[in-house]
């Protein structure tokens, strides 16, 4: 036998095996496209910002919900060659509202957002290794050249040096 039971704000229904088995008849409802609340996305079917969808985040409400709305808004109207680009000073206005409250919008660091595995950042005036890579070859970080002497310049059998003789 079914029943339910109220639970503060919820309720909770208990059915048998045998209510399972027989068919619902229950009538859906269609959704009402003009109802404003209803799970319509982003954009009305009127054209219109649904300032309540979830996907916006709470971002229209709260302390900077104004400034959100009228920096998304001008971005969504906008028909500017570069979308968006007459509301530079909008964004600048939510952004400013936003760094008054970290608390609630907290700022992304900077290497938050980098790819871990990405590799480190070469250094385009260190020397480049040629094909010989053993690490006698392969000048540290640090490396100065000094330029070459005299006595440097040849070996003690007056044959000029190795690659790996002058890199040492």
């Amino acid at each position: 036998m079914s029943y339910c039971k109220q639970e503060g704000k919820d309720r909770i229904i208990f059915v048998t095996k045998e209510d399972h088995e027989t068919p619902s008849n229950a009538e859906l409802i269609a959704d009402d496209p003009n109802d404003p609340y209803g799970d319509q996305g982003l954009i009305l079917p009127s054209g219109e910002i649904n300032w309540n969808c979830p996907c916006l985040g709470g971002m229209a409400s709260g302390p900077c919900g104004t400034q959100f709305k009228e920096a998304f808004s001008c971005f969504h109207y906008s028909n500017e060659e570069v979308k968006g680009s007459e509301c530079i000073d909008n964004f600048r206005a939510m952004q400013e509202c936003m760094q008054k409250y970290p608390e609630l919008y907290p700022q992304e660091d900077e290497n938050e957002g980098a790819d871990a595995a990405a590799p480190p950042l070469v250094d385009s005036t260190a020397p480049v290794p040629t094909g010989d890579s053993s690490p006698a070859s392969v000048p540290s970080s640090n490396y100065t050249p000094s330029p070459p002497t005299p006595e440097s310049a040849l070996s003690s059998d007056n044959t000029p040096p190795t690659d790996s003789q002058a890199a040492s």
